[in-house]
């Protein structure tokens, strides 16, 4: 397996190729919901028409929670083909997919033009995106950990979890910037909106360009060469002795989800009802807090290749437990005037609650061998962060007033932190367990094996 531990100026310029290519292509995570979030309420006049304003920028935050859902469903139809295929040609279908989907979206005629047809057919590109987003994950969260030499698995881990969303949303604001800048005031309304969904075919051609340097794992070519990578199927993630493997993954990873989306994706809400803060400062603070998410998920990730992978899971998870709901619940009681107090706490939070899942993309490759790695860490991180997301909603839904959304975040906080805790207790400790090339499943550790650290 040398080509996955060559260092020379090559195999250099390949693990870079790979990490960059991996970071850009799960970028379209976060670039999807910053594009939605920026052209709104141009898409609620124009395409989703109500008697309420409320009611049509609900339709329009709905349909991301639609392509949300449909990214398990990705997992389940690209991971098999990364696992019998390849992570690059794979990553090249979905990333292309995904990228033409977004443009098309552009292009969808409004309600006043085409009627019924203009949200049906907008609802239509964002289930066919989601797929191929869920699909994307099959290999952005497989082709770096599998390629880079081992003892920076970890930090890539966190880099490729933590920068992709991080990229993928400073792209997004540039994006928004141009666009406003080009068709200023009502203009935006009318051309500049459909700009900003035409950028997807950006990221697109991105990926193409980087992964012209990348290769194929080191890993998976054994498994191609030897045959075993074209037996995978779905049902193979399912075989008895995987399926407690399947259940505590998904908890974990629903744990990790919870905690981003409700601190990072929730603190735009927070600036806005709670601290009073003008957009743009509240612009600046989310920036700055992008970058800690980064710093943050690496931070945790490089941990985890000397603590290793559940040690530093549980670490985070207490510490987390502890801080994160009280300093959240402090960050709402504050106001405009404590704007660098704000600034301050927001990112500690997020340092703290991202680092969480720094070692949680690793995590997943080593709880599967490589036949059924893209697919089994596709279907849990996706699944998971699925979850994660639907619980900004449950906030929401059992909050009677707004006043009482800091104590229910930190209760959904606090429990989901719990449970995430217990998941992990439960499951293995993987660290070392990559190169894995048995065709049948591992024997399911006792809770006594479970509980043992790497060393």
């Amino acid at each position: 397996m040398t080509a996955s531990t060559d260092v020379g100026p090559a195999g250099a310029r390949r693990f870079g190729a790979a990490v960059a290519a991996s970071i850009v292509g799960f970028a379209f995570d976060l670039y999807d919901l910053f594009i939605l979030l920026f052209v709104a309420s141009a898409v609620s006049e124009l395409i989703f028409p109500a008697r309420s304003e409320t009611l049509s920028l609900a339709a329009v935050y709905a349909s991301f929670a639609v392509s949300l859902i449909m990214r398990p469903l990705g997992s389940f139809v690209f991971g098999p083909l990364a696992d019998r295929l390849g992570r690059k040609r794979l990553l090249l279908v979905t990333t292309a997919g995904a990228g033409l989907s977004t443009a098309l979206m552009g292009a969808v005629p409004t309600f006043a033009v085409a009627g019924a047809a203009a949200p049906i057919g907008f609802i239509l590109l964002r289930l066919i995106q989601g797929l191929f987003v869920g699909g994307i994950v099959a290999s952005t969260h497989t082709l770096a950990t599998e390629t880079v030499p081992e003892n920076l698995r970890g930090a890539v881990s966190g880099l490729v979890g933590g920068g992709g969303p991080a990229v993928g949303a400073v792209l997004a604001s540039v994006a928004s910037l141009i666009c406003h800048a080009l068709f200023p005031g009502a203009q935006f309304a009318v051309w500049g909106w459909r700009f900003m969904f035409f950028s997807g075919l950006l990221g697109a051609v991105l990926s193409y360009l980087l992964l012209r340097g990348a290769g194929e794992p080191a890993s998976w070519q054994d498994h191609a060469v030897a045959g075993a990578s074209t037996h995978t199927t779905v049902k193979s993630l399912f075989e008895r002795g995987r399926r407690r493997t399947i259940l505590t993954g998904v908890l974990v990873v629903s744990g990790a989800g919870t905690s981003y989306y409700l601190t990072s994706g929730y603190l735009p809400t927070v600036y806005q009802k709670f601290n009073k803060l003008d957009g743009g400062l509240a612009s600046d603070f989310l920036i700055c807090s992008s970058v800690v998410v980064a710093v943050g998920t690496v931070a945790a990730g490089a941990l985890s290749e000397v603590w290793g992978r559940r040690r530093t899971l549980v670490l985070f998870g207490v510490i987390d437990l502890v801080v994160v709901p009280s300093l959240y619940w402090v960050i709402t009681q504050l106001n405009a005037q404590s704007g660098p107090l704000i600034l301050l706490y927001s990112l500690i939070l997020v340092f703290l609650s991202n680092a969480i899942y720094g070692p949680a993309m690793i995590y997943l490759n080593e709880l599967f061998p490589t036949r059924v790695r893209a697919t089994g860490t596709a279907f849990l991180w996706n699944g998971g962060f699925a979850i994660g997301g639907l619980m900004t909603t449950f906030v929401t839904l059992a909050s009677p007033t707004l006043a009482d959304i800091p104590s229910r975040l930190a209760a959904f906080l606090f429990a989901w932190y719990v449970i995430f805790l217990i998941a992990v207790l439960v499951g293995p400790e993987t660290i070392g367990r990559l190169e894995r090339t048995a065709v049948t499943p591992v024997a399911e550790p006792s809770l006594a094996a479970a509980g043992e650290g790497p060393g």
